[in-house]
């Protein structure tokens, strides 16, 4: 991994940002992250900025404005974004969100996990191209 990262977190907790921020961090990896607070946002960012192509999208659930079901939905619509992984990152584990998110698109659903470290290995296997089931996030 020598290429620069382009990570784009789509999350309305403040607090969730900056976790996700320490955690790319611990990775010790060249990357750039940028944010968006809800799916309006994102899509917004996405559509209006051309020469924005993230290398992996990270699109929380639960957020005002716009879902992330819903976003998740616009995002597989864009041509442009088809080939970009999209995580799902939330804390809900229920099964049908699961599901839901794979069906309309998601490239995998990471729940979100309760240490720094464990994130950042997660991420780590993610930006590496490790194979990995679909869902991930559960402590070991």
């Amino acid at each position: 991994m020598s290429q620069i990262l382009n990570c784009f977190l789509v999350d309305d907790d403040p607090d969730d940002r900056e976790i996700f921020a320490l955690a790319l961090h611990d990775i010790n990896h060249s990357y750039k992250c940028t944010t968006a607070k809800n799916g309006v946002e994102a899509l917004e960012k996405l559509s209006k900025d051309q020469a924005f192509l993230p290398d992996f999208i990270f699109l929380d659930l639960n957020m005002p404005k716009l879902s992330g079901k819903n976003c998740l939905k616009k995002i597989r619509e864009n041509s442009r974004l088809l080939q970009v992984p999209v995580i799902i990152y939330s804390t809900s584990s229920y099964e049908n969100d699961i599901e839901e998110t794979r069906q309309l698109g998601a490239t995998h659903y990471l729940v979100k996990p309760a240490s720094i470290s464990y994130l950042s290995e997660l991420l780590f296997a993610i930006f590496d191209g490790q194979e990995m089931p679909f869902l991930l996030g559960f402590e070991r």
